[in-house]
């Protein structure tokens, strides 16, 4: 219930900082020079891998993305209407339980800390799009602008 203002710069600078480590050491993590030297793994493992590194990363460029809209929005580069309708943060796929077993544990606990990250920016980004939050922000839509128009 909260708007994005009430996301201080403070906050979402720090989620940003988290979030570019995070998305270091996935690409560490997932690099091909890393996934060749684990080249004497069986298939079913490297189609593990490459399926768990498309969803991580994927899930931390969401999560940067979401951090740079609100970034841009706290510079005052992006109005609230725009970071309403564009900046929406949505949801990832989880890691595959079946696929998990395959890989190893440092690799598995990297893959949990990126959806505990993302699942707090979800909470966030909720948080200041429930429909009480939207209520105390006026958006502008055409009909009210319209309806402005003609009485004013």
């Amino acid at each position: 219930m909260t708007s994005p203002a009430s996301i201080s710069s403070r906050i979402i600078e720090g989620l940003y900082c988290e979030a570019l480590v995070l998305t270091d050491e996935v690409r560490s993590a997932f690099a091909p020079s890393a996934a060749a030297n684990r080249s004497n793994q069986d298939d079913e493992a490297t189609v593990a891998l490459s399926c768990e590194a498309l969803r991580t990363t994927t899930r931390m460029m969401q999560a940067v993305a979401w951090l740079l809209n609100h970034r841009a929005f706290l510079a005052g580069e992006l109005s609230e209407f725009q970071l309403r309708r564009y900046g929406q943060l949505h949801p990832c796929a989880p890691a595959d339980p079946a696929r998990l077993p395959l890989l190893p544990p440092e690799m598995r606990e990297l893959i949990a800390e990126t959806e505990r990250f993302h699942a707090r920016l979800m909470r966030l980004d909720a948080g200041w799009r429930s429909p009480a939050a939207d209520q105390a922000v006026d958006l502008p839509n055409p009909p009210q602008r319209l309806h402005g128009r003609a009485r004013g």
